[in-house]
């Protein structure tokens, strides 16, 4: 049975206006994910005729960006904890801009597969520092709606590229015959309209960009490098009353950590392991879902089971849309309810969806499409949000970094996993099996949690480590 760990902390008010900004800008980092991910839906099939993709090919152009946040999540922690949080997301905003532009102008699938890959390196390092990030800065009881804000901008993210693709499809039908026979707008938006699908993605990540050089540092990263005046200011920023009580509280408890100074190969210590193993499953299990695949192949598979072109497109933005407001529900239930229940109801919901899926494949059913949006539904108030949340509070300071860019890590070698193989897959034993399949993934999730992910809503990061102590006795 999930362990409780019951809150007795007081609760310091804080300067809401400034704390959001913060949240949001950063934040950007998951719309920029959430985008840079979902974009690719709408240019599968026209990339993969233009350039005669074999199924493994397809593959790999879909998990170039992936195997790129692979690597990037991977560098990420070492990075933060060299650079510090906020100038990653700087580097995180660089490198999706080079990407957007780079696969906007590819010439060919090499040159496009390198600058999705180059994107990935940026949603990697985002997709671990941008929930870091908000956790270290923000205050205990407002820590799980406001890390659920990056998640909610990656919904976002994906319901903007949705639209943006559904739009740009359009507006080139409707451009076809009012540009000349040639042209750069009758290249980039009529002839191939992938391109500008990818490059629309500049708009945002220059936003990203700007505002970015705007954040300041994690005041917990800045007193583990010694520069408490820095973290003083930072934290009265943040809170009306009672900044210096949580400068004492972080100052004690990183002084306490950096006694016994932790190593990346540390965060396997049989002290962290259960912590690992449950952040690590919610991670895999989220991917393995075949959450991506609706998102990523959505399109295409709704072409597949007889929907026309026009008809696909917009069925996967109305995905998009419940995306986005069933995380928006995660907001608000996320620390009433706490991360177990929640995830267990959306787990069962997911399977239940899942299995639908897998029946109601064949024909071009409005029903397939509902199914799959219950589908997203749940995954949005539960699997998506809470797998960042528990991994960011979960584990002490000193290992904490580490222990994301493994958790991080793994998401991305099972997302690509699913994006590499799932056009394999769907060839060999059909999209309703494999629909099947991701069902019976998601199982043996519901024991984990049930039995050995601790409740953490309403716990300061420094009040959870007690958990570690009892649980290493």
């Amino acid at each position: 049975m999930a362990t409780d760990l019951k809150p007795d902390r007081t609760v310091h008010k804080a300067h809401l206006p400034f704390l959001m900004y913060i949240c949001i800008t950063s934040a950007l980092g998951g719309f920029l994910w959430g985008f840079d991910a979902i974009v690719i839906s709408g240019t599968i099939n026209a990339v993969k005729e233009q350039f005669s993709l074999s199924s493994a090919l397809e593959g790999l152009f879909v998990s170039s960006g992936l195997i790129g946040a692979v690597i990037g999540s991977a560098v990420a922690g070492w990075l933060s904890d060299r650079f510090g949080r906020s100038r990653n997301l700087i580097l995180a905003a660089g490198l999706l801009l080079i990407s957007a532009l780079g696969s906007g102008l590819a010439g060919n699938i090499q040159f496009l597969i390198i600058a999705r890959w180059i994107g990935g390196l940026g949603v990697g390092i985002s997709a671990m520092v941008c929930p870091l990030y908000i956790s270290e800065i923000s205050p205990t009881h407002l820590r799980g709606r406001l890390v659920t804000v990056f998640q909610f901008a990656i919904t976002i993210g994906i319901m903007v590229a949705l639209f943006n693709n559904v739009v740009l499809h359009r507006w080139a039908q409707f451009m076809a015959d009012r540009v000349g026979e040639s042209g750069f707008l009758k290249w980039f938006v009529v002839d191939e309209t992938w391109r500008a699908m990818f490059a629309t993605e500049l708009i945002p990540g220059m936003l990203f960009l700007g505002l970015a050089l705007t954040l300041p540092e994690s005041p917990r990263w800045l007193i583990k490098a010694g520069r408490s005046a820095p973290a003083q200011k930072v934290l009265n920023k943040i809170f009306i009353e009672d900044a210096e009580q949580e400068f004492n509280d972080m100052q004690r408890t990183i002084a306490e950590e950096d006694a016994t100074k932790k190593r990346f190969i540390d965060v396997f210590h049989p002290r962290y392991r259960k912590a690992l193993f449950v952040a690590v499953s919610l991670a895999v299990f989220a991917q393995f879902s075949g959450i991506n695949v609706v998102f990523y192949y959505g399109t295409s598979l709704l072409e597949d089971s007889g929907f026309k072109a026009d008809s696909a497109l917009s069925g996967t933005a109305v995905i998009g849309f419940f995306n986005m407001i069933f995380t928006v529900l995660a907001m608000w239930l996320v620390d009433k309810l706490g991360r177990c229940k929640l995830l267990q109801i959306g787990t069962v919901g997911a399977i239940c969806c899942l299995m639908g899926i897998g029946l109601m494949f064949a024909g071009a059913s409005n029903m397939l499409i509902v199914l799959m949006c219950g589908f997203v539904a749940c995954f949005a108030f539960s699997l998506g949000p809470i797998k960042f949340i528990f991994a960011s509070e979960i584990f002490p300071t000193n290992i904490r970094s580490h222990a994301m860019s493994v958790v991080i890590l793994s998401l991305w070698l099972a997302d690509t996993l699913v994006g590499q193989f799932f056009p394999i897959l769907r060839d060999s034993v059909g999209p309703s099996t494999t629909f099947f399949i991701f069902a019976g993934i998601l199982v043996p999730q519901i024991v984990i949690v049930w039995k050995m992910m601790p409740e953490t809503a309403g716990r300061s990061l420094e009040e959870i480590e007690s958990w570690y102590v009892e649980e290493s006795q």
